[in-house]
């Protein structure tokens, strides 16, 4: 249940500090004054600087190019209010032994952490749990704001605590590495978010907002990212059982490149003419396939006919003959077609099943082992190979579903012993009692772990020990099940 809160004050902050909360990256403010714990706060953004040094002086290179592109960004009449805070802590810093190392760990420069204490004599570091608003608050510019840089002004405000930036557990461990000075573990992801953070291709964006998580920053959002292609792959189906042949085929290689195949014979944009390849894959292995569209009809013997002639005279007979046989056909086969694609080791699917095997890519991404696949086309039964594809199916959702049990089971065994990671044995050992989809030992669970653990997944943090029993293990992220 959501909880109103009535704020009355808001803390003025440059725009680029403000942001990096926003974002998780950070939860340490620079203020002017010491703040009670407790105190609760507007974010204030303002698009100068406390002291007076170029942005390229104040922020570490890392968080300049987000600085850079946050400093003009508020408008000479309106301001936008995207969040409140809490502070957590207040600590004041009087000396310069530990400037170096803050600065590793927050946004700011050496240069600049000592510049504020020369001035000041010395510095207060708030850690603030943020809380962003359901939807961004204009109100009207305070002209007299740069000189409240770091300082409260009146600003009445509702809120709701319901959206915190961070999780509790998160927040937890970024605090105790702030107050314990730890370095950051992987400033080298962070250099690259930031840098993909620049960037507005969809792809960028996407892989910015995975690291981001594995990060541990917004890490609310622990909802898989929706694939913007789910659009398209959801008609496969409905065109494959359509007259529209043309943009079946279409469907059918922008489906196997999404899988991941390659090749010069998968152009989306393009239709095969008469006596062309409907789609052929180079890489990693060759698949040769037709595609049939048909609204109610039967698919005839001509249709794994016009597979083996045409494939033969394009790829020539010892190319063909080590080239996976693929066709995408709705309706029924006959008997002779049967017959011609059993006895010529093709796979005939329906649109049905291969936009199954999509959405899974889609939803799931890599989880297609493209390799795995190749074994099952491999396999008999040839002809109607739809049984065989939806048990390779099954078992890759029977994986994921014991990934994300486990997943559960770290994040729960953490809540219940009140720690912040758990060693191998132990997680075992809540596994076992967890009522798992299936058993595996310790040496199987903690594979999944490192798996799980990989910046490319991020759905878990991993400590590295000495031996495989000492690794420790920390949760990040939900995989839900879909």
């Amino acid at each position: 249940m959501n909880q109103k809160v009535s704020i009355s004050t808001a803390l003025c902050l440059p725009v680029s500090d403000i942001e990096a909360l926003i974002q998780g990256q950070t939860i340490a403010a620079l203020p002017r004054m010491f703040i009670h714990p407790g105190q609760q706060f507007a974010l204030y953004p303002s698009n100068s600087l406390p002291i007076p040094l170029a942005i390229e002086q104040y922020y570490r290179s890392n968080y300049l190019p987000i600085a850079q592109t946050n400093l003009n960004r508020t408008s000479l009449e309106k301001v936008s209010i995207q969040g409140w805070a809490k502070c957590e802590l207040c600590q004041i810093i009087d000396n310069t032994t530990t400037l170096d190392t803050l600065s590793e760990i927050t946004i700011w420069t050496p240069e600049a952490l000592q510049k504020i204490l020369q001035q000041q004599q010395h510095i207060f570091l708030a850690y603030l749990r943020v809380y962003q608003l359901p939807q961004p608050q204009k109100v009207t510019v305070n002209h007299h704001i740069n000189d409240k840089i770091g300082k409260f002004v009146s600003l009445p405000l509702t809120a709701t605590n319901s959206t915190p930036i961070l999780s509790d557990r998160t927040f937890a461990q970024r605090k105790q590495q702030l107050e314990n000075l730890q370095p950051p573990l992987h400033p080298e992801l962070e250099t690259l978010q930031i840098l993909l953070a620049t960037l507005t291709h969809p792809a960028a964006k996407q892989l910015s907002d995975e690291i981001k998580l594995f990060l541990g920053w917004n890490s609310h959002n622990s909802t898989q990212p929706i694939d913007s292609d789910l659009a398209w792959i959801k008609k496969i189906a409905e065109v494959g059982n359509s007259s529209d042949g043309h943009k079946f085929e279409k469907l059918v290689r922008k489906a196997l490149l999404k899988l991941g195949f390659t090749g010069s014979g998968l152009n989306p944009e393009i239709t095969a003419g008469a006596g062309e390849i409907d789609f052929y894959c180079e890489y990693p292995y060759p698949i040769v396939g037709e595609c049939k569209a048909t609204k109610s009809e039967k698919v005839p013997d001509s249709t794994p006919a016009q597979l083996l002639k045409i494939g033969m005279n394009h790829l020539g007979k010892s190319q063909y003959d080590n080239s996976i046989k693929l066709i995408v056909a709705a309706g029924k086969l006959n008997f002779y077609a049967k017959r011609t694609a059993r006895e010529n080791y093709m796979n005939v699917i329906s649109p049905e099943t291969l936009q199954k095997l999509v959405e899974l890519q889609a939803k799931y991404q890599g989880s297609i082992n493209l390799l795995e696949l190749k074994q099952c086309l491999q396999q008999e039964p040839f002809g109607l190979a739809d049984n065989k594809i939806n048990s390779y199916i099954q078992k890759i959702y029977q994986n994921i579903k014991l990934r994300s049990h486990i997943i559960q089971t770290l994040k729960k065994h953490l809540e219940i012993a009140k720690c912040e990671k758990a060693g191998v044995e132990a997680l075992h050992a809540a596994f076992i009692h967890s009522n798992p989809p299936q058993m595996i030992d310790s040496k199987q669970l903690r594979e999944i772990l490192i798996e799980l653990s990989s910046p490319l997944t991020g759905y878990i943090g991993r400590i590295k020990g000495e031996d495989w029993r000492r690794d420790y293990f920390y949760f990040l992220r939900d995989l839900p099940i879909t």
